[in-house]
């Protein structure tokens, strides 16, 4: 995954306004999943057919979700929301049976995919955190083509938050380059 999510989480516990934290995050968003997407789909474990409708969704949803304003309370509680859902994937509360992999339902896939994009976008990530248990959980993939899916997913999704921030006047940290060093070195 990108890793925005944990971006903003300590982001938000060393008190990074949301203004300054979500530009921060999709930025960082942007490098690694770009970096892993190249991996992955050099590897072989990209599915295309698996994508299409999330991304297809998502990016729309995902552009018009960043032009949206939360107040920072609301902000910080949907970013909680929205972490609950993968602790508790592994913590193994939502542990899925091994079974065979299922087909995949385009329409489920996107009405996921733009309920993914319009949270991602408010927020400030790229939603693989809850597209790759949810890919998982539903059987459409095993766990690398998911990993894949999900990267190209944050990294098209990061980018369409960006734009619409840009559009709303984008404010970048100081310190996002220094960010970006160790993200991408980690990465």
């Amino acid at each position: 995954h990108g890793g925005a999510s944990g971006y903003l989480a300590l982001m938000a516990f060393y008190s990074s306004s949301p203004e300054i934290a979500r530009p921060t995050a999709l930025v960082l968003n942007c490098v690694i999943a770009l970096v892993a997407s190249y991996f992955f789909i050099k590897s072989g474990n990209f599915s295309w057919k698996l994508f299409w409708p999330f991304a297809l969704a998502s990016i729309p949803a995902a552009y018009f979700g960043s032009l949206i304003t939360l107040d920072p309370t609301y902000y910080k509680k949907i970013l909680g929301a929205l972490l609950i859902f993968p602790i508790l994937k592994l913590s193994g509360i939502f542990k899925a049976k091994e079974s065979e992999i299922q087909e995949q339902s385009i329409p489920l896939s996107l009405l996921i995919g733009a309920a993914i994009g319009l949270f991602s976008g408010m927020i400030g990530i790229g939603g693989g955190i809850i597209l790759s248990p949810v890919i998982l959980l539903l059987h459409w993939a095993d766990m690398k083509q998911t990993a894949a899916v999900s990267a190209l997913f944050i990294l098209v999704n990061s980018l369409a938050g960006m734009v619409g921030q840009i559009k709303q006047g984008l404010v970048f940290s100081s310190e996002m380059f220094l960010m970006v060093s160790v993200a991408l070195a980690g990465g």
